[in-house]
């Protein structure tokens, strides 16, 4: 079981995260969303780490509260959120309104490998790997 902390004071869950390119690799700060389906991260972070459109799976649009948004989904060599790593890990680069403390959501791609449970009063998560049911 690996433990998160987290800003009680806050309106979002916010948690550290890395991901890596084949070049670089770089610290996010991630929202957790579990009304996202996928993890969601900025074209600012993915260029930075020397990815383009080019690099992506396929181009994509999204519904969002703030209109349609077009974007594309990457897979980022890994990435590692909540003290668990995936490799070769599917995101989804879109341009996100959440101003410029965030690089991203942490969405139900990433967290349905998982139990989790938050603790609000104490500001942590508290995270293991589930058992996959594969009927």
């Amino acid at each position: 079981m690996k433990i998160t902390r987290f800003n009680r004071k806050r309106d979002l869950i916010i948690i550290n995260a890395l991901v890596w390119s084949p070049r670089s690799r770089r610290r996010l700060r991630l929202a957790i969303d579990t009304g996202s389906s996928d993890t969601v991260v900025t074209p600012d972070l993915v260029q930075e780490l020397g990815y383009s459109v080019r690099d992506g799976e396929r181009i994509m649009t999204i519904r969002s509260a703030i209109g349609k948004e077009q974007g594309f989904t990457l897979y980022v060599k890994r990435f590692s959120a909540l003290g668990f790593v995936a490799s070769n890990y599917l995101v989804h680069v879109f341009d996100l309104a959440t101003g410029n403390d965030l690089d991203g959501l942490v969405g139900l791609s990433f967290l349905k490998q998982f139990n989790c449970e938050c603790r609000f009063p104490a500001g942590r998560l508290r995270v293991e790997r589930a058992a996959m049911d594969v009927r």
